[in-house]
């Protein structure tokens, strides 16, 4: 594959300031330069990596094609370890394709999905969870996933390492017994115990990790929910700072679910507002109302809203009834107002154990309580991670969790087998680690998992 010189565009398709062609590959730079005219003298091919030069993309006949800026960076000091040529003409979408093609002309072919990040792992620039990483980086929607994924990007994997380091270390005490019985004696079980739980407690702090912060990567599903005229849409648009939803007096008025995204607390949130739940002889309505129940079931969270002037009756009770109150947050709206109806008591009575907050909407007052509290529920059940700042998709947590398993029968059986049995283990451990590097993958797999970015990256 690193034979071939290819070349993609790295920006978005569509009008834009620039669009940035990445060409890469051992003596892309001479190609490209066949295709430049510099606006200065000097050859392309003779420029130093690092640098950008102004001159324009020529077409067969010679002519100007488009005034562009090239960035040489030269390997192994580049992104793919390779020659990299990156042409920035203008972004209209005809100077972007023609550009392209001269690229094209000159022999080089499209990259495929993932290519780049494909050959930067090849020649050993990032490893396979620092590349995966890449894709994380560019599909962060919060501040907090975008640090967690540069975390990564930037060399967690050292932790990955000192796991392996440990088991390296108790591999070698094994065949050291194995091969030099005489010299070397029985191999030590209690130290070697001592060794195995470490990397244990080290396993479980990433899978802890893991678990806790996949909610910053993923996100959750919120859905607003309750009778008609509770303050669905206005909580909706208060939470997301803009007028979303039609908010009218008229009962009935959401007749579709009306979503959006926000950033809560660095988590990213689809926040969705639903029709109000009630029976109907509106046709549209009834649609919008199955629908509304539709989306209450498979919601990681629901804000179930009640109206403190209305009261609470059997109509929000079946509503309530519908969800499972470990995912329900409970909103009482409009306590802003005199007249109440929905006293402290039964509030403790009816919800028992479901996080409970007094709000008025149209003065934003509990919004920060609700953000506050679905935070918490967000991250109900993840246990602390010890501050390590890493994330773990569901292709390493499945390693991670064999590699654990392997050690921990290793550990529970290693006074009970052969020695030669116990190395085993022990290798096997090694081996399904080695599947979050890239170090014992298997190339369908390497290939799978390079489909799943974009092109140009």
């Amino acid at each position: 594959m690193g034979e071939d010189l290819i070349a993609a565009l790295s920006t978005p398709p569509g009008e834009g300031g620039i669009g940035i062609i990445r060409t890469s590959g051992s003596g892309v730079i001479e190609r490209i330069s066949q295709i430049f005219s510099p606006a200065k003298s000097g050859r392309l091919a003779d420029k130093n990596g690092f640098t950008l030069t102004l001159g324009w993309i020529t077409d067969k006949d010679g002519s100007k094609i488009d005034k562009v800026l090239i960035g040489i960076m030269r390997g192994p000091h580049s992104y793919t370890g390779e020659d990299v040529v990156e042409i920035n003409c203008h972004g209209g979408s005809m100077p972007v394709r023609r550009c392209l093609q001269r690229c094209l002309d000159l022999g080089l072919r499209l990259a495929e999905p993932g290519e780049f990040t494909k050959r930067a792992f090849l020649n050993g620039r990032l490893d396979l969870s620092q590349a995966e990483a890449v894709i994380d980086v560019i599909r962060a929607k919060t501040d907090r996933g975008l640090h967690l994924a540069m975390q990564q990007l930037e060399g967690k994997s050292q932790f990955i390492e000192e796991i392996e380091d440990g088991l390296l270390h108790v591999n070698a005490m094994v065949d050291a017994s194995l091969d030099f019985p005489e010299e070397v004696g029985d191999l030590d079980y209690d130290e070697t115990r001592t060794n195995l739980v470490v990397i244990l407690n080290r396993l479980d702090k990433l899978l802890a990790a893991g678990r806790r912060n996949e909610v910053f990567r993923d996100g959750v599903e919120v859905v607003i929910c309750g009778k008609p005229n509770v303050g669905k849409s206005s909580l909706l648009n208060a939470l997301l700072r803009q007028e979303k939803a039609i908010v009218t007096d008229t009962p009935g008025t959401t007749r579709d679910v009306v979503e959006d995204y926000i950033n809560i607390r660095g988590i990213p949130v689809k926040i969705m507002d639903t029709a109000g739940i009630r029976v109907t002889e509106d046709f549209v309505e009834k649609m919008g109302v199955q629908k509304s129940r539709e989306v209450m079931e498979k919601a990681d969270l629901l804000i179930f809203m009640l109206d403190i002037a209305e009261g609470i009756d059997q109509e929000d009770m079946d509503i309530y009834n519908l969800v499972d109150p470990e995912r329900v947050i409970v909103l009482v709206n409009k306590d802003d107002l005199e007249k109440k109806r929905i006293s402290p008591l039964q509030l403790e009575r009816l919800f028992a154990g479901v996080k409970v907050i007094r709000a008025s909407i149209i003065n934003e007052v509990g919004l920060e309580e609700l953000e506050q509290a679905i935070e918490e529920k967000a991250l109900s059940g993840a246990v602390p991670s010890d501050g390590l700042d890493i994330m773990v998709n569901l292709r390493q947590k499945d390693a991670l969790e064999r590699s654990r398993e392997q050690v921990w029968h290793a550990c529970q059986t290693m006074q009970q087998v052969p020695l030669d049995c116990f190395a085993i283990d022990i290798w096997g451990a090694l081996e399904t680690l080695g599947e979050i590097n890239g170090k014992s993958l298997k190339e369908d797999v390497i290939n799978r998992i390079f489909h799943e970015f974009c092109i140009g990256k």
